[in-house]
Formats: C-alpha cells, structure tokens, sequence
C-alpha cells in the first residue's frame, strides 16, 4: 500500500476531507472524498492505445450507487444486488459528466472512465457535488491531460437568504435548488430548480456560488501541486511532415473552390433547401478533386470534412460579423410558434407544440394517488405523484434507429421537465390525483426538453389539472470568438446546428413569474457571469413571447376534468378507525372494493393520517363506497333508525329461550333487539316475528359507550314500523322470564390488522 495523504478544509460549516493511497491502486488515480458522514470513491483510468474508427472523444463518467452506503438492502424478495442506475443515478452521472468534459482535449481518442462509486451517505449531505469534487481531484492529480480542476457547490435560499451547501431539510425549505460548477473565472455547469425566481436573484445565487468555488479551487490545484503526477501527452497519429504539407495544400484547395460559392447558400435560410445546396457543393468538391491527380482517395474525403468545416466557420462569422444567423434570424429572434390541445379523444389531457421544426406531443394520465411511485433507492425512500417521462425516436430527426429502453438523455430531458413544472402543480390536499405526462418528440431541430416543458404545461391545462402558472421553456446559445473570447454573441432559442457548431446550451425554464428550472453545459472551458446574465435576461423575453403563445390556446386550465378522467372522493375519518374500514386481515375493505365492481372498476386508498380517497370513473359505485365507509365510520346516537340486518337469534345460556336479535347496522356495529322490544304483544319466541339474514327497521334507543353496548327497538319506531307480528307469535299467558333486558354488547372487531391500507 502506497502512502496515505489527507487534505481537510472547511465549508459551509462542515469538513471536506480528500484522502489518497488507501484504495485502487492500479487506477491511473483514486481520490476518496468525505463530507459529513457522505463518503465517495473516485477513480480515472485512461487506456494505452487509441481507438480506432471514432471521431469523437471516448469519455465516460459511470455513478455507482451502494445500497449499503446507507444500511438498506433492496426491497425486491428475488433480487437483492443493485442492478439498472436509478434515475437519480443517471442524473449524478450526467452532472459529473457535463461538467469535466469541457476541459479534455476533443481530439484525443484515447478512452477515459471515471467512476464515482458511494461507500457512506449521511442522508444530510447530497453525494453528486461530492462526487464532483472527488472526480475533480482525481482527474487533476493524476497523470491523464486535462485542463482542470472544478469545483462545484449548492446554494438554496432561506427566507431571503444565502445557504451554502444546503442539507437535505434545509433544501425542502429553500426557494431554490442551484448547483453551480466551474473554474475560478469561469462557469461550466449549472443546474437549477427554483419556485418561479426573478432572473436577478437567480444571477445573485450564481455570483455567490463563484466566491465559494475560487475557493475550492485553490484547495484542490493546491493538492494538485503536492502529489499531483506529471500530465502525459495526448499520443495522436501524428501526420508526416510530407503530409501535413499535402493537407495544407488540399486545404487551399478547398477552400478557394468554397469560398464564392458559400455566401449563396447562406442566402437560402430554408434548413432544408440551405442542407440540399450544401450537398451540391460538396459534389462539385468531390468533381473537382477527383479531376485532380495529385489528390487520393482519402485526401478526397478529408476534403469533403472540410467543406463542413467551412461552413460552419463561415455560420460562427456571421453571427458575430453580421449578427445573422444560419436561418436568417436575428441574435434574439424566436422560431415561429404553435399551440395545440385537446387532439386525442380518450385521453386526459394532450398538448401539441411547436417551435420551429420542433414538435412536441406531450399527453397526461390521472391516477389515483395509490398509483404513485414508490422510490426506494440509497438516497431516497417515499412516493411521487408526478412524472415526466421524455421520448426521442428515430424518426423525429429523419433518421433509422432502433427503439430502445430510454438512454441517459431521455433520462435527463425527462427529469429537466419535471423539475421545471413541479413548482406550479396543486397540493395533494387540493388535487389528489397522481399524474404522469408522456412527450413524444415528434420532429427535432434544437431544444425538445424546453419544446416538452411547453407541451407539458398545455396538456396539464387541457387536462384540467389546476396549475399555479403557465411555465414555458427556451434554450440559449452562444458564439465566441475563438481569437478573443470577449467577443461573443448569446443566441435566442438555439436550433439544432446552433447546438452542434455553438458553445453553450443554456435551457431556462419559467412561467411569467420567474424561473423554475435551469440547465446550462458548456463545450468551451467555461463561460463568464456576464455571458449568464445575458442568458438569463434574453431566455425572460423569450419565455414571455411563448407564454403568449401557449394562453392563447388555452387560458386557464379547463373547469372540468375529461370524462374518461376517474374521479376523486375524499373523505378524512379519525386514524383510530382506519382498521374498521380495513377490517380483520382486509376482510372490509376487500368486501368493499368486490361489491363496488372490483379492482378494476374503483381503488380505494387510506393514508396513516385517515385521509381515504376513492378513485373511480364509475359514478354510482364511487358514491356506493363513500356512503359504505361513512356507515362504517359513523357513530351510533339514541334515537337514529337504521335499517339492518338480522344476523344472530341470541339464547339465555342457562334455559335456552331465545332473548333477542343481533343486527348488523353498519359493517362491524351491532346491535341488539330484546324480544320485549319487538311489540307491545308479549312473543314467544323471537325467531317467530324474524330470521337470520332478514332486512329489519329498528331504531336506537340506547348507547353504553363504556360496556360497548347498543340497545335496539323496534317497538319505539310506532306506526313508522313494517314489522308485522303474526297473532301466531303472540303469547298471553304472562310477563318476560327470559333473560335480562340489558343491550348487546358489539362484537370485538378483531384487533388492528398488520397493514393500513386496501389493495389497489
């Protein structure tokens, strides 16, 4: 074992430790990271060779989450190892991710894993900036070239003020939710949730997560400084200086044959009819390369890259010569807008938006609440009622691609779309129904995440969901010069080569009220605040004009929910009743749901506080079960009139004569009717004037609260009694002797029953 280091500091009140030499030594680096209790492994490894055949940089980040990192064993009775990443999982992953990535070298094809494995959760401190930090340092330290460090932190507000580092309870009370990671001038990544937030508070918060981040950064580059490893160079297949000379040849070439011929196609600001006339071009490069003796077969093709690359150079010039853009649009300039709801028949709810040749299909479920998801993961353990689920075929960007369980982008736009319309939906108590929205990428040109916020928020309102705000969505963009960085454009509403050829993308989400969500990631080494704040100010007017847009569709969420919507009956009983409505071993709620049309027909589900909700789309049976439970729950009071059923003929113990009659008021209160109380006739015997399973009116006229006794009669009803009594039944041969006239003790319900709710 090598030897151990340690570096401590302090932040937000708590120790950071980063410790080295105690784990995976083969690693190119391992770094252990402690913060509180939160304890994350970090180890980078770089290949030897090169892969072949790639024309990108072959990174990946990989979040490992630990079941025994907070004492839990998976739930399932069959499987107990983890198995697929969690959501969350995938969401860490993506963070660490976006945020090193910037600072590789592109071109290297040399492969390069991180992996970022939990060992200890505290269940206060979030492990994924630590996980940030742990790979930072791994990365600077160790031998594999990168233009690090990073460092990261949280920041939430607290009635109005700054919280850095936030615990998880201090982060269910913040207004906001930022996570800002970047260099010490520089930002690279940033996330955000907030509830509706003004743009200049959201810039505050990043001003004061940079102070913080100076600081980290100097304690890592000072680690670096310690025990760092020198950088290896980048290997690359390193052309000939005969080579490199035939390229710069070949690049003259192709340029001086593109160059009178570019300006024209940038006149066609149609992307189709702009992409057929690149095309063109490139034919006629290749003519004229073929024509060319001196020219290979390779050297042809890496021509043809180069017409690509001029283009792109040529689109990255006019946006900051001219401000034009590809598209013919100016900087701040938004694609034409649609908004549509209310396609499909059977359906909840169902938005249809577009911007530009961006088309989203976004389609709402309600449920009951006990189709909720229940989360059981290392971090966290509870319900959700709301979810967004993100589709991305092939076919929405023209291409061929096989259909497959979602990847990590679907992952992140998914859950990038529920962060941003969480702040507005209605509390439970308000709305109790559990939703799940679907948007189907129908067609793709740059942004479909903030394309599904403003789908989602249409069909949440067609669906007549009573949300807070409207909330809309749009993606920022840049271009800098790559001689002076100072210069730059920041471009509204980014299509889908903006994205590609650009610097940043830079998603903020909102309703007219402020921002909700945020999702910035780089491919420069990080940009300024000025850069954010023009983001912040250009992605409010935006947002604005697609607001308009979507509440002229449809202003308000509809009165009325679908009629194929089910329907929620809630009623609240005193906890201490819940296991009568349960019954012995669910023998109550069971009966309940079966003679109220099934499981399929109605679900009924009680929280541990007695709230119950009944969720049918079937009217009657939902009124059938309310009325069924409110018996159940109901007290017995002297003078009511029931209509019950007869269940027992009671016998004196010692003579045998039957006393009287046990009737069913309510599932699981009974009473008792003496055989005095039947007439004002004297009856010989009470199975003469009813039976077992029989239908009789009775009416209160007793309740022993202590002994659990209730006294019924139906002789107190009079006239309003349908009891007819058979000369036959009468005896007139004298007074009662048979048994004490004392009520009727209610049977025991059984005890409480080892769970609290009825099946689904």
């Amino acid at each position: 074992m090598s030897k151990i280091e340690k570096f401590s500091t302090e932040i937000a009140g708590r120790e950071l430790t980063f410790e080295f030499g105690r784990y995976a030594g083969q690693a190119n680096s391992a770094c252990v990271v402690q913060y509180g209790d939160t304890v994350v492994l970090a180890t980078a490894v770089m290949s030897k060779n090169l892969r072949e055949g790639i024309d990108y940089f072959p990174l990946l980040v990989d979040y490992e989450e630990r079941l025994y990192a907070a004492g839990k064993i998976k739930g399932s009775r069959f499987i107990k190892r983890e198995g697929r990443p969690t959501d969350e999982a995938i969401l860490t992953s993506r963070l660490v991710d976006r945020s090193v990535r910037p600072l590789f070298n592109q071109d290297s094809r040399q492969d390069v894993q991180v992996v970022l494995t939990v060992l200890s959760v505290d269940q206060e401190n979030d492990p994924d900036i630590v996980s940030l930090l742990a790979a930072s340092c791994a990365l600077s330290v160790s031998n594999i070239p990168w233009d690090g460090p990073v460092a990261g932190v949280r920041v939430g507000q607290i009635n109005g003020e700054w919280v850095l580092n936030p615990t998880y309870e201090a982060r269910g009370k913040s207004a906001m939710d930022l996570a800002v990671i970047g260099k010490a001038d520089k930002i690279t990544m940033i996330e955000a949730g907030a509830n509706q937030l003004p743009e200049d508070t959201m810039y505050a918060g990043m001003e004061f997560a940079q102070k913080h981040i100076v600081k980290l950064i100097a304690f890592i580059s000072d680690i670096q400084s310690k025990i760092g490893k020198p950088k290896e160079s980048i290997t690359f297949n390193e052309p000939t200086e005969e080579e490199k000379a035939k390229l710069v040849k070949l690049k003259d070439k192709v340029n001086a044959f593109c160059q009178s011929k570019m300006g024209a196609i940038f006149e066609k600001t149609d992307r189709h009819a702009q992409a057929e006339a690149l095309d063109i071009l490139r034919n006629e490069v290749e003519e004229s390369l073929k024509a060319d003796n001196e020219v290979t077969k390779e050297e042809r093709a890496k021509g043809l890259k180069m017409v690509d690359g001029i283009y792109e150079g040529e689109s990255r010039r006019l946006v900051l010569d001219e401000g034009k853009r590809v598209d013919g649009r100016a900087v701040d300039e938004v694609r034409s807008l649609s908004s549509e709801v209310g396609l499909l028949p059977r359906t909840h709810g169902t938005g249809l938006f577009s911007r530009g040749e961006t088309q989203v299909l976004s389609v709402v479920t309600l449920g009951s609440p006990g189709d909720e998801q229940f989360l059981d993961s290392m971090e966290e353990s509870g319900k959700k009622r709301f979810m967004h689920h993100y589709n991305f075929p092939g076919f929405s960007t023209g291409e061929v691609k096989p259909v497959r369980s979602p990847g990590r982008r679907e992952i992140g736009h998914g859950a990038l779309v529920e962060k941003a319309l969480t702040p507005v939906l209605p509390d439970k108590e308000k709305f109790p129904y559990t939703i799940r929205v679907v948007s189907e990428v129908l067609s793709s040109n740059g942004s479909s995440s903030q394309a599904s916020c403003c789908g989602t928020t249409l069909a949440l309102m067609d669906a007549g969901v009573p949300i807070i705000e409207p909330v809309a969505g749009i993606a920022m963009g840049l271009i800098t010069d790559e001689k002076d960085p100072s210069r730059f454009k920041v471009l509204t509403d980014i299509q889908g080569i903006e994205d590609h050829n650009g610097d940043m993308d830079f998603k903020v989400a909102g309703t007219k009220n402020g921002i909700t969500a945020i999702q910035m990631d780089v491919k420069l080494d990080g940009i300024s605040l000025e850069v954010a704040r023009q983001a912040l100010d250009g992605a409010k007017k935006a947002r604005e004009q697609i607001l308009g847009v979507i509440t002229s569709a449809i202003p308000a969420p509809r009165a009325e929910l679908s009629k194929y919507a089910p329907r929620i009956t809630t009623i609240r009983i005193d906890p201490e009743q819940i296991r009568e409505v349960i019954g012995k071993g669910g023998e109550t709620i069971n009966k309940i749901i079966d003679e109220c049309g099934g499981a399929d027909v109605i679900k009924i589900d009680i929280e541990d506080d007695g709230l119950i909700f009944i969720t049918s789309a079937h009217a009657d049976m939902a009124q059938k079960a309310e009325a069924w439970i409110k018996n159940i729950v109901k007290e017995i009071l002297p003078g009511e009139i029931y209509e019950g059923t007869v269940t027992q003929i009671l016998k004196d113990r010692n003579s045998g004569g039957e006393i009287g009659a046990v009737v069913e008021l309510a599932p699981g209160k009974d009473g008792m009717v003496h055989i005095s109380e039947f007439s004002q006739s004297r009856i010989r015997n009470v199975s003469d004037v009813v039976s077992v399973g029989q239908k009789l009116k009775v009416k209160v006229v007793d309740v022993d609260k202590e002994r659990g006794r209730t006294s019924l009669s139906v002789k107190a009803l009079g006239a309003d009694s349908d009891l007819v009594i058979p000369d036959s039944a009468v005896d007139t041969s004298g007074g009662f002797d048979r048994g004490g006239h004392g009520g009727f003790r209610s049977r025991p319900s059984g005890g409480r029953p080892p769970f609290r709710r009825g099946p689904r």
